[in-house]
């Protein structure tokens, strides 16, 4: 009797001990896949501000954190270039501008520029590029993130809310509600500590992706204006009211403008590993693009036209696919406004990530500013 209860008593140890086991492995395999998965959540390009009043839920990772924006401020220096309201207009045909020169730096300048941070830490960039969506029709991906099912292919079939005129006004306006965020310097595999993405330089910083699409579709004829104003400095907070004022400014200017774009970039990664979404066209690098269309989940009056914006995304996706391959990561569609309220061709666009070289992203401008003109001209066609 004593033998057998004492095998009892060995078969229960050894069975708790296996089911510890098998409870750690599990967790280990779950926290793995989410380290795993980090890379490809949506880090929003922190576009989590609330629109002039519109209380929208803050943009969350699959982890359930609140992503929230940056604390640090831009250098005193930076910040005298803020005092100016600087609004400058690229509204005129530059015949020069279907030719990009793709910069690449020489040994040396990569030598001083390793040599510049050689006491300062140094952590990996990880090259990826992002395909796959949850939703898909033919070459579209679509990460659905919204409340709303999506219908890809009747979406594409609908109208578009706004015709492309053959005109001398301005018909494209582009913006930066984030007008600081900027890129890596070099593409060295790596950062250093000290690095810090945002700046007012606007030769580094986000304008100078809207400069490159800007002069793509004034090539092409489409008269466009490229707002600099900078929105998110030195207050971060109310970056999408200031936005929303500088497009109203320019709607009542030019009625004629059919299209506003706010020019974002993502942000993929932590303070010790970051993440760029990349792809190669003609054999040089670039950045991949992420398209964002809202949905009106709570029904309001003034977002009741969400579905137009939708359309001109996946026509804009359908475009990029065919034309370059893999430049664009899955349209991502979700529960939020970001002044896309104000027309009918109202969208949010993300180039590449802050760990991406700022001549990646020049150069994904200027292949976005040919996919956006053949869509929009293809749209003054049919007229």
């Amino acid at each position: 009797m004593m033998k057998r209860l004492r095998l009892h008593k060995y078969i229960s140890f050894f069975l708790s001990v296996a089911l510890i086991a098998l409870a750690v492995c599990c967790l280990a395999v779950k926290i793995r896949e989410t380290e795993i998965s980090l890379p490809l959540d949506f880090y929003a390009a922190e576009t989590v501000m609330p629109v002039y009043g519109r209380q929208y839920t803050e943009p969350e990772s699959e982890q359930g954190e609140k992503i929230t924006p940056q604390k640090k401020s831009l250098s005193d220096e930076e910040s005298s270039d803020t005092q100016k309201t600087v609004s400058e207009v690229s509204a005129k045909t530059d015949s020069t501008a279907d030719e990009y020169e793709y910069s690449t730096p020489s040994k040396q300048e990569i030598k001083e520029y390793k040599k510049q941070h050689s006491d300062d830490a140094e952590f990996p960039v990880n090259e990826m590029t992002i395909t796959e969506g949850n939703v898909s029709y033919k070459n579209i991906q679509v990460k659905n993130a919204s409340s709303a099912d999506i219908d890809i292919k009747a979406e594409l079939d609908g109208e578009l809310g706004f015709d492309i005129d053959d005109t001398d006004e301005p018909q494209v306006l582009i913006y930066h509600t984030h007008t600081s965020e900027s890129f890596l310097k070099y593409d060295t595999g790596s950062f250093y500590e000290g690095f810090y993405p945002r700046t007012t330089d606007k030769t580094e910083n986000v304008c100078a992706v809207g400069e490159q699409i800007a002069r793509q579709l004034n090539a092409h004829g489409i008269k466009t204006i490229h707002d600099t104003t900078i929105h998110d400095y030195p207050s971060y907070n109310g970056a999408y009211d200031r936005s929303y004022e500088t497009i109203q400014k320019y709607l009542k200017k030019y009625p004629s403008i059919k299209v506003t774009l706010d020019i974002h970039r993502d942000g993929i990664g932590t303070d010790t590993e970051k993440s760029k979404p990349v792809f190669e066209y003609d054999g040089k690098k670039a950045a991949q693009i992420m398209i964002l269309s809202g949905y009106n989940y709570d029904g309001c009056e003034e977002f009741k036209d969400w579905e137009y914006n939708l359309r001109f995304a996946l026509q804009i996706q359908s475009k990029a696919v065919s034309m370059y391959p893999n430049m664009v990561r899955p349209l991502y569609f979700a529960d939020f406004m970001y002044n896309m309220n104000v027309n009918t061709g109202s969208l949010l666009i993300e180039i590449g990530a802050e760990s991406n070289t700022i001549e990646e992203v020049k150069y994904s401008g200027y292949l976005l500013g040919n996919v956006l003109s053949e869509v929009l001209l293809t749209k003054g066609k049919e007229k």
